[in-house]
């Protein structure tokens, strides 16, 4: 199938395209490199440097290409910039993704996989997650993809788009061979903090909060492989074949790490003394965040092949002892 990856060159967009060319695929991929990289998208995959709210340009890839389904990752992603700048994030977020959808329906094109978010529950009622809980976002970011996914369920009743939205919660990790993994221009995940930590490239790592009601008093997150990820993202190919149809999905392993967890994995994987100092709570931090997937590993077959979070932290250690720069664009 020919997908155009919107985003392709980001962090979760690049290690899809690689997961794309090896499901036998045939990735394109489009990113305007405000947050993404040259670098991550091998030179045998065809690359178009745009934005993805200009809809003639898109369309003329959509049609020379001859693209059958695309898959969307091209969002702005931090939470407290949304709260500062929520302009910029509804106009790239929401206005730019009703361009491209529109874009698709003029030239026929009604698949569509989307990169959504455990945002959108806000602050869970229950855990773990499941995707009938009620969505509430707290902060713009979230907002902005709750809105996209309600106009994908428009769409789907009025036009026939066919598709599925993956509601992600920590995306970690990198390429197994260690030629992909993370690098923002500003990090806001917590495994590449501490990793820079242990490398000495940060001065100390800061606990914020350690007095939850939790194991170790640290928050709980579930971090999932972001090969796991794109994984589930063709997966679920094949169901998007009826018109019309509609998926959310739950993405994570159900096991959830906190804080303290990751330093202290860091550590282990890497031989290196993380320095740490402990602060005080963040507002809008949740004791607790972790997800039940079981719909997508029943419905899509969907496997976690990295469950352990050590695991992960080993396939990020090798990306960034081998790229302690990252990429060099």
């Amino acid at each position: 199938m020919n997908v155009l990856v919107v985003g392709g060159a980001g962090y979760i967009g690049s290690h899809c395209v690689r997961q794309l060319q090896v499901a036998g695929h045939r990735p394109v991929v489009l990113d305007h490199l405000i947050f993404g990289h040259r670098q991550a998208v091998r030179p045998d995959v065809a690359f178009y440097e745009c934005d993805l709210g200009n809809q003639a340009a898109v369309g003329q890839i959509l049609r020379d290409e001859q693209i059958e389904l695309v898959m969307h990752f091209a969002a702005f992603a931090f939470v407290g910039e949304s709260v500062e700048q929520p302009l910029k994030y509804y106009k790239n977020n929401v206005v730019a993704t009703l361009r491209l959808l529109e874009s698709m329906l003029d030239h026929g094109v009604k698949k569509f996989v989307f990169s959504s978010t455990c945002a959108t529950y806000g602050e869970p009622e229950r855990l773990p997650i499941v995707e009938t809980l009620r969505q509430s976002p707290i902060n713009p970011y979230g907002q902005t993809k709750l809105d996209v996914e309600n106009c994908l369920k428009a769409f789907a009743h009025a036009y026939g788009l066919s598709f599925a939205a993956f509601r992600y919660f920590n995306a970690a990790g990198a390429a197994e061979d260690g030629s992909i993994g993370e690098d923002h221009t500003s990090e806001t995940h917590l495994i590449p903090l501490v990793i820079d930590a242990a490398m000495g490239r940060r001065e100390t790592i800061q606990i914020f909060g350690t007095d939850y009601p939790t194991p170790d008093g640290t928050c709980l997150r579930d971090y999932v492989h972001v090969d796991d990820l794109s994984r589930a993202h063709i997966a679920v190919f094949d169901q998007l074949a009826k018109p019309g149809s509609s998926y959310f999905y739950n993405l994570g392993t159900g096991r959830p790490s906190s804080v303290r967890e990751i330093i202290n994995a860091v550590e282990s994987v890497t031989g290196l003394k993380v320095p740490v100092i402990e602060g005080e709570r963040r507002a809008g931090d949740p004791p607790a965040l972790y997800a039940n997937s079981s719909k997508a590993q029943q419905e899509l077959g969907w496997e976690i092949q990295y469950p352990d979070v050590k695991a992960i932290i080993e396939t990020a250690w090798r990306w960034h002892e081998a790229h302690p720069d990252g990429f060099v664009d």
